[in-house]
């Protein structure tokens, strides 16, 4: 016990000497030491709280949390505690800094499992901690990075100058958590373009090109050639990457346009999911004797057997012949049967109703209240 060296000096353990207060490295038994366990969270005699910084504790989650779990916390505590959201409340940006300290660590897997052994003092043990022999990179989740977050999704466009510009979000972010000088610029991305396309029914269900002539933030116009997919619902969007605004800096790639589909009525079918429907009309004698008519449908006529004594209303389902998205099993055409009546008959077809009329039996026996 006489070489200091061997006396352990952790954060949590006092050595005590003889009542000389010096340790005496003689060979003598009258140095005597002895140890004390510190009291974890209270000083006797101030009364002052001395807690280790918990990381988990910070960010609300448990020890066994996913890598998706911390980000999320991290995500949800960085919107809450920013200053700028917060102008009034001085600990906002203490808040904001320890919310940013834990991430660091515990985003970061070697850093979390020297944390996990050693506590936060893993940073003296010279082995990953960001006094260690590795760091991360501008780009990382060590103390010179954010994970490779893109602040716009966590604070959106508020800030003057954009999340990512002077005075922005991201801007702040930084320097509130003394990162400022090691980080990278962010690539700038162009704008997107949005444009609307009215195309027919019939191109909807069965696919087809189109064109579209947009105008450029320089005004300069261009015409791009659209593949329309089979299938497309109404309101649907089609991407055309790479195609939108170019870089303003050149640092990124450029925007995207994104074209929202408006798909015309049909004057004889409608769209119910992959379903399409027609209504088909039938003469009284079709419909009373039965018979075969030609249907129209996307791949062309189909021959469509109607029972006798068909009514009005009556569904007949065509399978198959609905809509063919791509991937996707094709819907059926539901054929609804449309009887119809002559507007006028002459007297030897009056005849014959009165004669039909005498051998149908009541159709409204069962309509009641």
């Amino acid at each position: 016990m006489g070489d200091s060296s061997a006396v352990p000096r952790g954060p949590l353990w006092t050595v005590k000497t003889s009542p000389g207060g010096e340790l005496d490295d003689r060979p003598r038994t009258a140095v005597r030491c002895r140890w004390r366990r510190r009291q974890a969270n209270n000083d006797s005699r101030t009364g002052k709280q001395r807690m280790a910084t918990d990381y988990y504790e910070t960010l609300g989650i448990s020890r066994s949390a996913s890598q998706s779990d911390i980000e999320k916390a991290y995500r949800d505590l960085a919107r809450k505690y920013h200053p700028d959201r917060n102008p009034d409340d001085k600990s906002a940006k203490q808040k904001f800094q320890e919310v940013q300290t834990a991430f660091d660590v515990l985003s970061d897997a070697e850093k979390r499992e020297m944390y996990d052994r050693y506590g936060s003092s893993f940073e003296s043990m010279g082995g990953g901690g960001p006094g260690g022999g590795s760091s991360a990179s501008g780009t990382g989740a060590g103390p010179g990075g954010f994970g490779g977050f893109d602040f716009s999704e966590i604070f959106g466009g508020m800030g003057g100058g954009g999340p990512s510009g002077p005075g922005g979000f991201e801007h702040v972010f930084r320097q509130a958590a003394g990162h400022g000088a090691q980080t990278r610029p962010r690539a700038t991305r162009g704008a997107n373009i949005q444009h609307e396309l009215k195309i027919p029914f019939t191109t909807a269900i069965q696919g087809g090109e189109a064109q579209i002539t947009i105008r450029r933030r320089d005004g300069r116009t261009e015409t791009l050639a659209v593949k329309i997919p089979a299938g497309i619902a109404d309101n649907k969007k089609i991407r055309l990457r790479g195609q939108g605004e170019s870089s303003p800096d050149g640092s990124g790639a450029a925007g995207d346009v994104l074209i929202t589909i408006r798909v015309s009525p049909h004057p004889c079918f409608t769209r119910n999911g992959s379903n399409l429907e027609v209504k088909v009309p039938l003469t009284v004698v079709e419909a009373t004797r039965g018979a075969r008519v030609d249907v129209p449908t996307p791949g062309g006529a189909v021959s469509l057997s109607v029972p006798a004594g068909t009514s009005s209303g009556t569904k007949l389902r065509i399978k198959g012949h609905g809509v063919k998205a791509t991937g996707r099993p094709p819907g059926d055409l539901l054929a609804e049967i449309q009887i119809v009546v002559p507007k006028r008959v002459d007297a030897e077809t009056e005849t014959l109703l009165e004669k039909l009329s005498s051998q149908t039996p009541d159709v409204r026996e069962r309509l009641k209240w």
